[in-house]
């Protein structure tokens, strides 16, 4: 097999849930553990970390990935879903897994895939580790598909797990208040497992410290050794020490402050592990963690003139984060010109009333089944006091903006991560 026949056979033999929706959606770990079994369980043969959350999942893995590179480490890193190319979701070291790795598992496992009939994302998590595995990784950054409790990813038993925040996001699959997706994600809690919180959330604090309890994770208090809970956004001697060693990161927006210290936090869990892992490692892996791990689309500069720039905030908790941001940037002379589509299983109107109304927005829709059109983004948009006009393809709506810009004006790029994964293909890196 090619390696377009592969990837050809992957994503229709098994749609994934960015192509189909709720129908790839297959919870619990019966396919996952069989898979593991044939392969001569990879997940038992490397350290790991465990990443989930509503928002800051990517960011949060990257920046510890990038400080643990920077740490001499062999780092595996497993994210999803891809912006451009398939393989940014599997890499070590920063380096994309080679297309012969992606044949050479299926043409080796097809007849075993096929018999299993697992989902895309379960067969991807099985690449991961076995590749992972096989390269001898020190440590894989591992992050979640969707929820946490019953993800394929959830068989691995990390040196720590690290929970970002929780919003209301695909909550037909995980409940419909804070509180019950909290529950979902706190599954990846494991009995003696370090377990860091990024945002603490009067809903949701006492979901997580229940099952700390259950866990075995509780002690004196927080920052203390009989303590294994951490919350990142409580813990001010590590804050402070972090202010004290401060460095550039090379993720922007304001927002990113609360993922890197959650990243902090996690990875002073992790020193007692890897002696190497020092205080300048950590900062140098957050000044380049863009460099180092490839990552992409989280409040990206892709031209300067005008100043364009993508994010892949896709719900209402994700947009709030730079809606600021979005408001500060259009003060003044230059106008705000939004290209912005949303898919169908996220709760558009409230995400529409936290946008910038001053904007004039290029409504778009992604390649995708569950794209919105872009006539009912408009309509919608127009619901909430947002004037713009439906362009279709991603590609018409950002050459309108490009050339209804002003040099001092600047193009915003978002609303999904398949909208700002088309986009970037006319911003290589």
């Amino acid at each position: 097999m090619t390696y377009e026949q592969t990837l050809d056979y992957l994503y229709q033999s098994r749609p994934p849930f960015h192509v189909v929706g709720s129908v790839a959606y297959k919870p619990g770990f019966d396919n996952m553990l069989r898979l593991m079994s044939h392969l001569c369980n990879p997940h038992l043969h490397f350290c790991s970390v465990h990443i989930a959350g509503t928002n800051g999942k990517g960011s949060t893995a990257h920046l510890m990935a990038a400080s643990l590179q920077s740490a001499g480490l062999k780092v595996g890193l497993y994210t999803s879903p891809h912006l451009v190319d398939f393989r940014e979701r599997i890499r070590v070291n920063g380096q994309m897994i080679p297309k012969e790795s992606v044949v050479d598992f299926v043409e080796k496992n097809k007849f075993y895939l096929d018999e299993v009939q697992p989902s895309f994302f379960e067969t991807i998590t099985a690449l991961s580790f076995i590749y992972f595995a096989e390269e001898k990784v020190d440590i894989a950054v591992v992050e979640t598909g969707l929820g946490g409790r019953l993800d394929a990813t959830n068989i691995v038993t990390p040196l720590v797990s690290v929970i970002t925040n929780i919003g209301l996001d695909h909550t037909e699959f995980l409940g419909d208040s804070l509180s019950a997706i909290a529950a979902e994600k706190a599954g990846i809690m494991k009995v003696n497992v370090p377990c860091v919180i990024g945002e603490t959330q009067p809903e949701t604090e006492g979901v997580f410290l229940q099952k700390a309890a259950l866990c075995g994770l509780m002690g004196d208090g927080l920052e203390t050794t009989g303590c294994k809970l951490w919350f990142a956004d409580q813990c001010g001697y590590l804050r402070r020490l972090r202010s004290k060693h401060a460095a550039d990161c090379e993720l922007h927006g304001a927002y990113q402050e609360q993922n890197m210290q959650t990243a902090y936090v996690a990875l002073h869990v992790l020193k007692t592990h890897f002696p190497t892992l020092s205080e300048r490692a950590i900062f140098e892996g957050f000044a380049h963690v863009c460099s180092l791990t490839g990552l992409r689309g989280r409040w990206e500069v892709l031209s300067q003139t005008p100043l364009t720039i993508c994010d892949t905030g896709h719900n209402s908790h994700g947009i709030r984060t730079y809606v600021q941001e979005l408001k500060r940037l259009s003060k003044g002379d230059c106008h705000l010109r939004i290209v912005f589509g949303m898919v169908q299983d996220k709760d558009v109107d409230t995400v529409l009333s936290l946008l910038p109304r001053e904007a004039y927005y290029y409504w778009t829709e992604a390649e995708t089944k569950r794209a919105i059109s872009s006539d009912e983004m408009c309509r919608k948009g127009l619901l909430h006091g947002l004037i713009g006009k439906a362009y279709g393809p991603v590609d018409v709506a950002l050459k309108a903006a490009q050339d209804d810009a002003l040099p001092e004006d600047v193009i915003f790029i978002g609303g999904s991560n398949y909208v700002v994964g088309e986009a970037l293909r006319f911003f290589p890196k």
